[in-house]
């Protein structure tokens, strides 16, 4: 397995970016360009990226692809598109989005996200995305959201037989998922089935934690860096590490070079303590 995260420090050129990844000791990147980058300077990060043995492990998109604006929802989907064609350009494992929500904030919770016509949507724009793009080494992904589809690996997999697209995969985010008391306390067993389930589709993951803050009622689970929460990181490095050496392993929502730094080396820590192997390329 490969492990990785954001880069926070600004960069300029592929050298630049090579040497904050090298400080980080990643051997899994995320996209270091977006879109709108030329075809040089895409082709330069690309051509960096595997001269160190690096694997790029997901092109973000963020963009809601619902809004039920659709001026707002038509740029989404645009840029979605863009994305999933760099993603195929990079030889990204993934490109990835969320669903998107029916309301004015691009990732919240309406009851409306779960209406029939908005799971329409979701695969009436999944499809179009794929079929769009045509790729054949990425794939198009959707992170799941604790309020939106998919919120569980039931879900997951509905929409997947739903989609009918074998370039639609899983970018799983098992914490995101873990959105009650139940999936909280029983948080191994809710993880083994999101593997035992959606393993097979599984692109990229995030190495996120969970933990309950006992002094808010009724109830708020709050997501933490790696090993501040309560979930078991050998389990998750183990279910990891069976689905190849180079499926890519996220650190996520840090703000600082060196929470990244300690957030990796704890995961790097947890897989030796594991007898995970972890790939190193510097």
């Amino acid at each position: 397995m490969r492990i990785g995260g954001s880069v926070v420090p600004p960069y300029n050129s592929p050298e630049e970016w090579i040497s904050h990844v090298k400080t980080l000791n990643y051997s899994a990147v995320m996209s270091p360009v977006s879109a709108g980058a030329s075809g040089e300077e895409i082709r330069a990060y690309r051509e960096s990226a595997e001269k160190h043995g690096l694997i790029i492990g997901e092109v973000g998109i963020w963009k809601n692809t619902l809004s039920p604006n659709e001026n707002e929802r038509k740029k989404a989907m645009a840029y979605a598109k863009e994305q999933l064609a760099l993603a195929e350009e990079l030889n990204a494992n993934c490109a990835v989005n969320i669903t998107g929500a029916r309301g004015e904030v691009w990732d919240g919770c309406y009851a409306e996200n779960y209406s029939k016509d908005a799971y329409a949507l979701i695969i009436d724009s999944v499809r179009e995305i794929i079929d769009s793009v045509k790729p054949s080494r990425t794939f198009y992904t959707l992170e799941p959201m604790p309020w939106m589809r998919p919120d569980s690996p039931e879900g997951y997999l509905e929409l997947i037989k739903d989609v009918e697209r074998p370039a639609f995969a899983v970018h799983l985010d098992y914490c995101n998922m873990i959105n009650s008391v139940d999936k909280y306390i029983n948080s191994s067993d809710f993880i083994k089935r999101c593997f035992d389930l959606l393993g097979p589709y599984i692109k990229s993951i995030h190495a996120k934690d969970v933990i309950i803050k006992h002094n808010t009622l009724p109830c708020h689970i709050q997501e933490v860096p790696p090993g501040h929460g309560s979930v078991d990181f050998g389990l998750v490095l183990r279910l990891t590490q069976k689905l190849g050496n180079d499926t890519t392993l996220f650190a996520e929502h840090l703000e600082t070079h060196e929470q990244y730094l300690d957030a990796s080396g704890y995961i790097r820590a947890q897989a030796e303590k594991a007898g995970v192997p972890v790939v190193s390329v510097f």
